[in-house]
């Protein structure tokens, strides 16, 4: 096969919205798709034509990569540009055919372009074409599963053939929603919890909450790997982890309160990060939480938390299995530095209420608890991704 010399990058969801958002929102990935090839080090320009975007590089596999890594990507494909005439398309075909790697195979075509613009219809072009890749190859004809699917996709100016469709992630293009301060501890929740906020377009302000004593060693250098990960689907975007020291107000709370320690935690928590948003101009704060996954995330307890709050929770996580989320921290790449030994759950009581009254909690917890927590968080440490990590804690309880 002619060597690639291009990438074609589709979406999905955002051809669904009206003309002006849709094209706010395609300028919005144009741009995120620049800032991906920049980030690296990969030469391209970026083009919006018809319902695709395309990416002239020399380098297409790596530019492919970084396409298939960009939110309100549904995905992209290493292609040769040809002629959009019969000759050029099943001559282009033919030097594919020439790299097959075995198995069945499949054409499929798709012509689009004003009446007349081409003398073949898509359908003649598949069967024109299976002809061809069969003389080359031998290899049977499977429309239903073939190992190897031959893409044509011609226009009235120009066609592109390739062999592959590289997912990405789907969603809409990150920056096109209000940004989201997120708790994040480093665990396997919260950073999925990042990543569907932004797959939603929204740009994220990770917020790690050192615990002091109460966290393991490792924390904050696992949150600080985990927000560079995240940032790999984010270029230009601010992704830089925000610090808050705790560590004092958790021995507090270790030291007077029992059964509704964690909530305590969790309401101080929720109005650090609030202090956070309201300074970046970010709507709402997130948490990796899932309904009855721990103690403090009952929804009766739920509602006691997000008491504390005067910005909207979001929760992307609320219904997920813990199976599920796992998986899918595998697949994003944060599930390793996720599942670090930390020494956290020392700060839980040994018998947490699952069921607490708002009373109950305000009562058990010191007068002052949300203005130190809104003191704390004023002036975080700003800590780049990749940068060394130090002690620290998380969100996490029994």
């Amino acid at each position: 096969m002619h060597r690639p010399d291009a990438v074609l990058v589709r979406y999905g969801e955002v051809g669904v919205k009206s003309s002006k958002v849709r094209t706010d929102m395609e300028r919005r990935l144009r741009d995120n798709l620049e800032a991906a090839l920049a980030t690296r080090d990969i030469d391209g320009t970026v083009e919006r034509n018809w319902s695709r975007l395309r990416i002239d590089t020399p380098d297409p596999d790596a530019a492919a990569d970084a396409a298939a890594d960009t939110f309100g990507v549904v995905s992209a494909s290493p292609v040769v540009v040809c002629e959009p005439t019969r000759e050029a398309l099943l001559s282009t075909l033919r030097a594919a055919a020439a790299d097959h790697p075995g198995g069945s195979f499949a054409v499929d075509a798709n012509r689009a372009g004003p009446d007349g613009a081409h003398p073949f219809t898509s359908r003649e072009l598949e069967a024109e074409g299976g002809s061809v890749v069969e003389n080359v190859t031998g290899a049977p004809v499977d429309l239903d599963d073939p190992a190897v699917t031959y893409g044509v996709d011609c226009r009235e100016d120009e066609a592109f053939v390739f062999t592959e469709r590289r997912p990405g992630p789907g969603g809409l293009p990150l920056g096109t929603q209000e940004p989201v301060v997120v708790l994040l501890s480093g665990g396997l929740d919260s950073p999925v919890a990042a990543w569907e906020l932004m797959k939603r377009g929204a740009p994220v302000y990770p917020v790690y909450v050192d615990l002091g004593d109460y966290g393991g060693p490792d924390h904050c250098a696992r949150a600080v790997e985990v927000t560079e990960r995240l940032a790999r689907f984010a270029a230009g975007f601010d992704t830089r982890l925000r610090v808050v020291d705790a560590g004092a107000l958790v021995d507090d709370l270790v030291a007077s309160v029992r059964d509704t320690r964690m909530l305590s935690l969790r309401r101080a928590m929720l109005r650090m990060g609030e202090v956070v948003a309201r300074d970046l101009g970010a709507v709402a704060v997130a948490t990796g939480e899932s309904l009855g996954q721990k103690s403090s995330q009952t929804g009766t307890n739920l509602a006691v938390t997000d008491a504390a709050a005067t910005l909207p929770v979001y929760r992307p996580l609320l219904t997920r299995d813990k199976s599920d989320i796992t998986e899918q921290a595998r697949r994003i790449g944060t599930f390793a530095d996720s599942t670090l030994p930390v020494g956290c759950e020392r700060v839980a009581p040994a018998h947490p209420e699952t069921g607490a009254s708002l009373a109950t909690v305000e009562a058990a917890e010191p007068d002052d608890l949300l203005e130190r927590a809104v003191r704390l968080a004023r002036n975080p440490e700003t800590v780049d991704a990749g940068a060394d990590g130090g002690r620290g804690g998380d969100e996490s309880d029994r």
